[in-house]
């Protein structure tokens, strides 16, 4: 899933959606260890990232997805579902959250801010692009979509072939709904589950 995704199955502890948040930028195990000083309800949610990310790739309906969106981006397929599935979340936001998805956002856009400091530092100025740009309002729309792909391919030169993935969201965009409709429920039930039993 992506940023939106990620920071809606936080719920509303702010330690929680930050650690899923950033939790692609924290690298390596999460040991005691490592992270006996860190903020509890942060390791949480750096824990739930990691659980969201293995559950998604592991469901069969993710896999029936990915099946038709590789043969337009084959191993780019994931990236694009990520962000197919933030766009469905995006658009019908009202039937998973009862606050608009602009007021939510730029909710969640204050609360980033405030919590900067637990940013990892190579990721403040993607960050601050995101709320300047208002990424997460942007996904609502299939040319908000095709924008985002844009950025991504001028990321890295493996992600060039991900500018052209609007295309396959448009053509097969009742199909991915209908996946991401049997998929994301148990997904929200199965993180809410993961934030019930290893809250700090």
């Amino acid at each position: 899933m992506n940023f939106l995704a990620h920071i809606l199955l936080s719920g509303s502890d702010e330690g929680v959606i930050m650690g899923n948040y950033v939790g692609d930028f924290i690298k390596g195990r999460l040991t005691e260890e490592k992270t006996a000083t860190w903020n509890k309800d942060y390791v949480t949610g750096l824990k739930l990232h990691r659980f969201i990310d293995f559950f998604t790739d592991t469901h069969q309906q993710v896999h029936e997805a990915k099946d038709i969106a590789s043969k337009a981006q084959g191993k780019l397929a994931g990236i694009v579902m990520d962000i197919y599935f933030d766009y469905f979340l995006a658009r019908n936001f009202n039937d998973y959250n009862p606050e608009p998805l602009f007021a939510y956002a730029h909710g969640m856009y204050a609360l980033i801010e405030r919590n900067e400091h637990l940013i990892p530092e190579e990721m403040i100025p993607m960050v601050r692009s995101m709320v300047r740009q208002d990424w997460l309002t942007t996904y609502a729309t299939m040319e908000g979509i095709d924008i985002t792909f844009q950025r991504l391919s001028r990321r890295a030169p493996f992600l060039e072939p991900i500018r052209n993935a609007v295309n396959d969201l448009r053509e097969n965009e009742a199909f991915y709904y209908e996946k991401f409709l049997l998929f994301f429920p148990d997904l929200q039930k199965n993180a809410d589950q993961f934030i019930q039993e290893n809250a700090a």
